[in-house]
């Protein structure tokens, strides 16, 4: 489902505008102002997969922060955003075709990692209590414990669970599990598959960190049900020749001046890859 359809930047005549109105010699940067023109960008068409592709620098993560920011969408990680950005935001514009829909949702790679280790801290506090329900359980089941107030009721309720249960049930009863950690590509790809659950727009920096060219398949299926399924639209930043390889994913070479759609089996970073197997072929036959 395509729900933003076009998304038109600001022009070289409303950022002259703008920035005749500010001293010059004020500031070092205007970001985000001057950086897509250098691009040959004004807009963009947008379609259910749109893949954004360029090397470090290229404006990838900048165009998509300025239309998260224009659409409004949910967001947890921090990113650069000057003085400027309210501005240029307001000289923006997002045509949508269809405004049915409620989420919009920003998934950055820092949201990714924070998240793993989240579980590994979680984790930490319950192995940390674990170890004092242990010697709880010692204590209350090999020394003898006499009742003297009601403040002591709680002391004696695990007192007494502790001589009916062996250790191992007086630990389950009293501490809830370890949240199952998994690998740093497998909790990537979980935290995906939990955020990615309702249609919407879904907006992708790089979501090919931490996964294996196995787990960036998945993800690519994922997406493409999520389309199907979902009625979900997707922009997505990638130089991922795995994620770059979705079928009917409309890819803007950011890389070349002017931006223009490109086929994936064009873009240099992919062809660098078959150059690779293909002078090494030999090994694989």
């Amino acid at each position: 489902m395509i729900y933003l359809k076009r998304f038109n930047f600001t022009s070289d005549f409303e950022e002259d505008m703008y920035l005749d109105g500010i001293k010059m010699n004020c500031y070092d940067s205007y970001y985000p102002f001057m950086i897509l023109p250098k691009k040959g960008i004004s807009s963009l068409e947008l379609d259910n997969i749109t893949i954004l592709y360029g090397g470090n620098g290229s404006g990838k993560s900048t165009i998509l922060n300025i239309i998260a920011e224009k659409i409004g969408a949910d967001r947890i990680a921090p990113f650069n955003r000057t003085c400027f950005y309210d501005d240029y935001l307001k000289y923006c514009e997002a045509e949508f075709f269809n405004k049915g829909f409620e989420t919009k949702t920003f998934i950055a790679s820092d949201d990714v990692f924070d998240n793993m280790l989240h579980l590994r801290r979680l984790n930490q506090g319950i192995d940390d209590t674990r170890k004092e329900r242990i010697q709880d359980f010692l204590d209350y089941k090999y020394n003898k414990f006499q009742f003297n107030s009601m403040d002591q009721l709680e002391k004696l309720r695990r007192s007494n669970a502790a001589k009916r249960k062996t250790m191992t049930r007086y630990i389950r009863d009293s501490l809830i599990d370890n949240v199952r950690e998994y690998s740093n590509g497998e909790s990537a790809f979980r935290y995906f598959i939990e955020k990615i659950d309702k249609e919407g727009i879904y907006i992708l920096d790089e979501p090919e960190n931490s996964l294996s060219p196995t787990l960036q398949m998945k993800l690519i299926d994922y997406i493409q049900q999520s389309v199907r399924g979902y009625n979900s639209q997707f922009i997505i930043a990638s130089h991922s020749p795995f994620i770059l390889s979705m079928k009917n994913a409309l890819i803007y070479d950011l890389d070349n001046y002017p931006v223009e759609p490109r086929a994936w089996h064009e873009l240099e970073n992919v062809r660098a890859y078959y150059r690779l197997f293909k002078e090494r072929k030999g090994e694989f036959e």
